[in-house]
C-alpha cells in the first residue's frame, strides 16, 4: 500500500496559496469529482493504480503538525516508511521547478520538521515543488501568500509531470524515478 501525502493548510483561506501546493498536486492529479472521505483529521481518497491500494492524503492540521495525521494513518493502514511520498512546497526552487528525494532534512519547512518527529525519522520519500523565495517579504507571509497568474500557469504546467510522477512512484523503484525524472 502507497501513501501519497499532499502538504498544506485546511480552510478557504488558504486556497490557491504557495503553502497548499500539496494540496493542488493531490487534486490535480485526483481530479474534482473524487469523494475524500475524513478520518484522524484529514481527508483521504483511497484507490487501486496499476494492482496497488493507494491512499491520497491532504492532513486537516495546519501544515506545522502534519506529522501527527500521518503518522496516524501509517499506524492505522500499516504503511511502510519506504511507501510514502509527501509533495511539498520548496522556497529553494524556481516556480515551475520539481526534486524528488530519497530522504533528507526539513530545509527549515516545519511541516516536514514535524513529520521527521512523529515517524522517527528523515528517510521518506518526498516531491518538492519550487514556489521561489521572495527575499523582501517575511518568509511566513510568503508562503501564505497568494499564487500569482503568471506562477499559477507554471504550476499548472507542472502538475502533468507531477501526475506522471505520481503514477511512476507506485510502479517503478525510485532510483529509477529519480534518474528519470530529476535534471540537471
Amino acid at each position: 500500500m502507497k501513501l501519497i501525502v499532499g502538504l498544506g493548510n485546511p480552510g478557504q483561506e488558504y486556497n490557491n496559496t504557495r503553502h497548499n501546493i500539496g494540496f493542488y498536486m493531490v487534486d490535480s492529479y485526483l481530479g474534482k469529482d473524487v469523494s475524500f472521505k475524513n478520518k484522524f483529521n484529514g481527508l483521504y481518497y483511497q484507490t487501486n493504480i496499476s494492482d496497488e491500494k493507494v491512499i491520497f492524503l491532504k492532513p486537516q492540521m495546519y501544515i506545522n503538525l502534519s506529522g501527527e495525521v500521518i503518522k496516524k494513518y501509517v499506524d492505522f493502514f500499516k504503511i511502510d516508511i519506504s511507501d510514502i511520498l509527501i509533495i511539498h512546497d520548496d522556497l529553494d526552487l524556481d516556480v515551475g521547478m520539481y526534486r524528488l528525494r530519497q530522504s533528507g532534512r526539513s530545509a527549515g519547512h516545519n511541516g516536514l520538521k514535524n513529520i521527521e518527529k512523529c515517524l522517527g525519522t528523515q528517510e521518506y520519500k518526498r516531491l518538492k515543488i519550487g514556489i521561489s523565495n521572495n527575499k523582501n517579504i517575511d518568509t511566513k507571509d510568503y508562503v501564505l501568500g497568494k499564487v500569482g497568474s503568471d506562477d499559477l500557469l507554471k504550476i499548472s504546467e507542472i502538475s502533468k509531470v507531477v501526475n506522471n510522477i505520481i503514477d511512476d512512484f507506485i510502479k517503478l523503484d525510485f532510483s529509477v524515478l529519480m534518474n528519470k525524472y530529476n535534471h540537471k
